[in-house]
């Protein structure tokens, strides 16, 4: 696949994933890129450990979102088996049509949509969201201006928001083997992120022991830098 890494990031991760979506799958499914080969914390050692630790902070079968499910839709399927009422989301239709073929069950809980567009759920709709390694691939105007004040609204008071990005300034260009293909994303800067999601009512779980939370980061098999972390909406009724 030839595609211009330079172009804007969202067509080029869009054309990505429409060619990769089967491949991505796999690859999701198969945890290849989704254990970590560094971290800040002993115990954040992979996707499931974050998804252990988000099931200890919210409602047990509660309602969730997968705010950019990817080909496959893996979390969305694996809670959902678990007793969650879970949803999913992707901008990429190819995505979605891999969620069906792999996990027939969730056929009716996974759909297209762009996250750049305002979401269609009311306010206060769901108990968790997660939104994971997915506002790299988005415009930062766009990040700010739409895509986490709709993550926010969504929520409802005491719900909780898992957000993790590629960590950093301006883009990154890597070489992906999974995939053998150049990649490029868009790094957030973790302070600004914090901040504008504090000014939406939402606070950060901070570390409580050995259990996860504060500000996070880990190193992915690519060598690139994420930030994570869990926050909390507050009740100001």
């Amino acid at each position: 696949m030839s595609v211009d890494v330079n172009a804007d990031s969202q067509e080029y991760s869009e054309s990505f994933y429409a060619h990769y979506s089967e491949r991505y799958a796999e690859v999701a499914h198969q945890y290849l890129q989704s254990v970590y080969i560094e971290s800040s914390h002993a115990v954040l050692t992979g996707d499931m450990a974050l998804q252990e630790r988000l099931k200890e902070l919210v409602t047990p079968q509660g309602r969730g979102l997968d705010a950019g499910c990817g080909a496959g839709a893996r979390d969305v399927f694996t809670l959902h088996s678990e007793g969650y009422d879970m949803w999913g989301i992707d901008a990429v239709p190819e995505n979605i049509q891999a969620a069906y073929a792999w996990h027939p069950e969730i056929r009716d809980r996974v759909f297209v949509h762009d996250l750049r567009e305002p979401l269609s759920f009311e306010n206060n709709s769901f108990d968790f969201v997660t939104c994971n390694a997915v506002i790299q691939h988005i415009e930062p105007s766009r990040v700010y201006d739409t895509v986490l004040p709709s993550l926010v609204r969504v929520l409802k008071p005491g719900g909780v928001l898992q957000l993790m990005f590629k960590s950093g300034k301006g883009t990154e260009t890597l070489y992906d083997k999974d995939y053998d293909a150049q990649r490029c994303f868009q790094l957030f800067e973790e302070d600004r992120i914090l901040d504008m999601l504090r000014e939406r009512g939402m606070q950060l779980i901070e570390a409580d022991g050995e259990k996860l939370g504060g500000v996070m980061w880990f190193i992915d098999p690519k060598h690139s830098r994420h930030c994570v972390m869990f926050l909390r909406k507050q009740d100001h009724s």
